[in-house]
């Protein structure tokens, strides 16, 4: 492999989306929504996205490009809360 000096600089990635996963036990096929027949062996995972779509990624290719955060907890996709931020002196006035 033949690299040149003057070659775009290197950049630094991640994947941009969470995902929930759990690895297969058993083999496993089906067909998505849009009729796509995926099929996976033990070792392999299940992916889903927040929207809901399933798909299946070879072990390899997933645990090179995921890093586990921990595990997930029934209310997928996590609701995002607004957050406002309130100055103390307002919230000491408020309380009094």
């Amino acid at each position: 492999m033949i690299v040149k000096k003057n070659s775009a600089p290197w950049k630094i990635y991640r994947t941009r989306f969470l995902i929930k996963a759990r690895q297969l036990t058993e083999p496993l096929v089906f067909v998505d929504a849009l009729g796509r027949e995926h099929s996976g062996q033990p070792g392999d995972y299940l992916v889903e996205s927040s929207d809901g779509a399933r798909r299946i990624a070879p072990r390899l290719i997933f645990e090179d490009v995921y890093v586990a955060m921990g595990p997930a907890n029934e209310s997928w996709p996590y609701p995002r809360q607004p957050t406002i931020a309130i100055p103390a002196t307002k919230r000491q006035a408020a309380t009094a």
